[in-house]
């Protein structure tokens, strides 16, 4: 009897482990690397990051297979206003440089957000791996390209969007598990096998403008005061301008040298005997300014537009008797920014 009753013991402890279900969860998890854009003045600039998608399942008791379909979508971002397409950067004055994210490396097909009315399409990832006695899962590595179209009129400065808050970014998959051999893939990210739990995949896109400066045209215009009769008894003024293009906020000075054949700081220009003309040139119409190539002092100074800016130089030839002849100077100009 006691044998009998040990046996029927050990039978009815045994029933309840092949009675339990097979149930397992599954977790899936993003990290998305920084996007950085070489700098750039208005050409095209292409850039890219790496998103790692990490799926786990644990909780099966035999061989088998999980299966995932998932959905990550990208938003606007914190400094896009907005808008996904175009999407944007920005400085810190606020100054947007447009800027795109795409599925593929011809980019044409943009990165967009599930549910979204002007760019509905996330990308889209399916997974299926083994998952033994212990649990399972896999990593797949996926490229988000990035890219600034050609654009005008870009401010200088650092400009950033980030894609940090929980609206900024979403991964949303479904699941399914069975206790031996593949089950179906669900039927989307959003239906079919199980809800997983929704996660973020934060990142931040950066690019910048440099401060630059072109004179244009190069060289600038002669100024030409022309046949003068001697002796010179009033002032003779003539005017050109330096042609400027910099970059959008960029702070610049222009200063002009004292010439070839200067006396100190007396501009002079010389005739083939090497006789001497005196004249000056000035930053203002009244002539009071005198332009020199002293930074902070005597220089002109001004802000870039990202447009052309005609800056005028006024020059003027005073009172005296020179041989007669034809003179002239070679003036370098200098832009510092």
């Amino acid at each position: 009897m006691n044998r009998l009753h040990a046996a029927a013991l050990c039978l009815l402890l045994m029933l309840p482990l092949f009675a339990r279900p097979a149930s397992a969860a599954t977790t899936c998890t993003g990290s998305m690397t920084n996007m950085t854009f070489a700098a750039t003045s208005g050409g095209v600039t292409d850039a890219t990051a790496t998103l790692t998608i990490t799926c786990n399942t644990f909780g099966l008791s035999l061989l088998a297979n999980a299966r995932v379909n998932m959905c990550m979508s990208i938003r606007s971002g914190t400094d896009g206003g907005g808008t996904l397409n175009p999407r944007r950067m920005i400085n810190t004055f606020s100054d947007p440089m447009n800027m795109q994210l795409y599925t593929d490396a011809a980019r044409t097909a943009i990165w967009g957000s599930r549910g979204n009315a002007t760019v509905p399409n996330p990308a889209l990832l399916q997974l299926t791996y083994a998952v033994p006695v212990l649990g399972g899962g896999a990593t797949q590595n996926i490229t988000l390209y990035g890219r600034i179209p050609a654009q005008t009129g870009l401010n200088a400065g650092t400009y950033v969007n980030r894609f940090t808050a929980a609206a900024d970014t979403l991964i949303e998959f479904r699941y399914d598990e069975q206790l031996l051999g593949t089950p179906p893939m669900p039927a989307s990210c959003i239906s079919g096998g199980s809800a997983g739990t929704s996660s973020q995949f934060p990142f931040t896109v950066n690019g910048s403008v440099p401060d630059s400066c072109t004179l244009t045209p190069k060289p600038v215009p002669n100024m030409a005061f022309g046949n003068v009769p001697g002796p010179i008894t009033s002032n003779v003024d003539q005017t050109t301008s330096i042609g400027l293009v910099c970059s959008g906020r960029t702070a610049w000075q222009i200063g002009l040298n004292n010439g070839l054949y200067a006396s100190g700081t007396t501009r002079r220009m010389r005739n083939g005997a090497g006789q001497f003309v005196v004249y000056e040139l000035y930053r203002n119409s009244p002539r009071t300014l005198r332009w020199g190539n002293t930074l902070g002092s005597d220089t002109l100074t001004g802000t870039g537009t990202g447009t052309s800016q005609s800056l005028p130089v006024y020059g003027r030839v005073g009172a005296q008797a020179p041989s007669i002849g034809s003179y002239s100077d070679t003036i370098t100009v200098t832009v510092t920014y």
